[in-house]
């Protein structure tokens, strides 16, 4: 079998991570995250304290290249659901970056510090004496958010891994030559499986900035990086900065690749940025069960709301209410997206009704919503649960209300959700941080606005005005919070 990371084997000679003043080539890696893997042979599972650090990234590689899944660790994970993962998963030992310290959830297991040092032994590269595991070895157990109850385990095989970052390849045209820089945190799909390990699959490079800041940002993407990848809120800020800062207008200008994900990002936000720097953001869209599904590819049109089309490999449909596959791409019916191929989870960990639950007929039925257009570009509207809001007989996204409401002069952030109403079923309430808190847009003025851009039965019937709306680590609104 074909190696995860061939620049390793190969004992490449290219920069492979760079974290603060430290970098590492892939041939430094092989012989750091070897020496470890040595250490780790026979383990069956293994937390990583998956701080945004060097020694992360190298205890993940080892623990990979040794066979052992990675359950990767929030460190911002309250008491409770920290003692609920390690409970869960029951690693045998947990792994983090010298010197760090470890919450009392974890002091029961034995720790290895994952260092990026050389092997004093002489002992390093193991990348030609440790076989290969099978596709369906499990490579990583990636905990859910848990809204509705305790975080789920998803089990991601080795194949779901190699599937989606070559469907990246082939959409982004992803090479050795690209040199990625990111900010993301290292515990979830978005920051470690594309943004860590994709770099070393292609034999490329990766800066992480540590903590996001646009100044960052500019420095690395003037100093040759290639591509950028972010959540929403780091591109709003850096649409926020663009009119005041010539210099990072310039460094994204020059990007090859302005990647987005995690959530939507605001149609307002695409626009300011490709007007300042002549390039567009690209938006991808995937899960923790199923990695990616759709992307806008490079070679692709970078169409503003929409998260592209199906990646290499995955099969993609829209059912409605009753389960039946809509068959046409009008641009206007909403559909649940359900997805299956290679890049999908196995199982929830010890939850066999939850993972049968999760699927029909062999497809992941996702949550989301979406309409697709006659091309076959993907438009998400929002999560069933909480995004989809049937007001008079419609069934309306909130997404496309958000987008509206925030081309508003006066409102800074917007989220959209639906409550009870005895007349329409539910009634559409729009939750407004404005742009100046003395004077904010009125309900009359917001309602016409969206009346104006949309149609009449999508505006907002009920206006709730925020200091800021509550987030997650990942920039995600978290509209279960939101409440009158």
């Amino acid at each position: 079998m074909s190696p995860l990371f061939p620049a390793l084997a190969a004992r490449s000679q290219r920069p492979a991570l760079r974290f603060g003043d430290r970098t590492l080539t892939h041939a430094e890696l092989a012989d750091a995250a070897g020496s470890l893997a040595r250490r780790l042979t026979g383990e069956r599972r293994v937390a990583v304290w998956a701080t945004p650090t060097l020694g992360t990234a190298v205890g993940v590689v080892a623990a990979l290249l040794a066979g052992v899944t990675v359950v990767p660790v929030n460190p911002r994970s309250g008491e409770k659901e920290l003692a609920h993962i390690v409970a869960d998963s029951a690693p045998t030992l947990v792994l983090a970056e010298p010197g760090v310290a470890l919450p009392p959830a974890l002091a029961a297991l034995a720790r290895v510090d994952a260092t990026a040092d050389a092997p004093q032994d002489g002992r390093g590269d193991a990348t030609g004496t440790l076989p290969e595991p099978s596709p369906e070895a499990p490579a990583l157990i990636v905990y859910t958010s848990g809204t509705t109850g305790p975080p789920k385990g998803a089990v991601l095989p080795r194949r779901a891994l190699t599937a989606t970052l070559d469907a990246l390849e082939d959409a982004w045209q992803w090479t050795a030559d690209d040199v990625l820089v990111h900010a993301l945190p290292l515990f979830h799909v978005h920051g470690l499986i594309l943004g860590i390990l994709g770099p070393l699959r292609r034999g490329g490079s990766v800066t992480h900035l540590g903590r996001f800041d646009t100044a960052g940002v500019t420095r690395e993407l003037s100093s040759g990086a290639t591509m950028l990848f972010g959540v929403p809120t780091m591109y709003h800020r850096i649409a926020e900065a663009l009119a005041d800062d010539p210099a990072l207008a310039e460094a994204l200008a020059g990007a090859r690749l302005l990647v987005s994900g995690s959530a939507a990002l605001p149609v307002h936000d695409h626009r300011r940025i490709a007007a300042a720097t002549g390039r567009r953001v690209v938006e991808r869209y995937g899960m923790t069960e199923t990695l990616m599904n759709t992307s806008v590819r490079a070679d692709g049109e970078p169409r503003a709301g929409t998260v592209g089309v199906p990646l290499r490999g995955v099969e993609l449909r829209l059912v409605d209410e009753a389960g039946a596959a809509i068959a046409a791409y009008d641009g206007e019916s909403v559909g649940e997206i359900q997805v299956r191929g290679p890049n999908l989870f196995t199982e929830y960990l010890n939850r066999p009704g939850a993972t049968e639950a999760a699927f029909t007929d062999g497809w992941f039925r996702t949550g989301d919503m979406a309409i697709r257009d006659p091309d076959g570009y993907v438009r998400i509207v929002g999560r069933k649960a909480t995004d989809l809001i049937k007001s008079g007989g419609y069934k309306i996204g909130a997404g496309e209300i958000e987008n509206v409401l925030l081309e508003h002069p006066g409102v800074r952030e917007a989220a959209v959700t639906g409550e009870p109403d005895p007349d329409l079923g539910e009634r559409i309430v729009a939750w407004i941080v404005p742009a100046r808190p003395e004077t904010p847009p009125t309900e009359k003025e917001l309602a016409d606005h969206v009346a104006g851009q949309l149609a009449a039965h999508k505006r907002p019937r009920t206006v709730r005005y925020l200091e800021a709306l509550p987030r997650n680590d990942m920039g995600k609104i978290m509209k279960r919070a939101l409440h009158g």
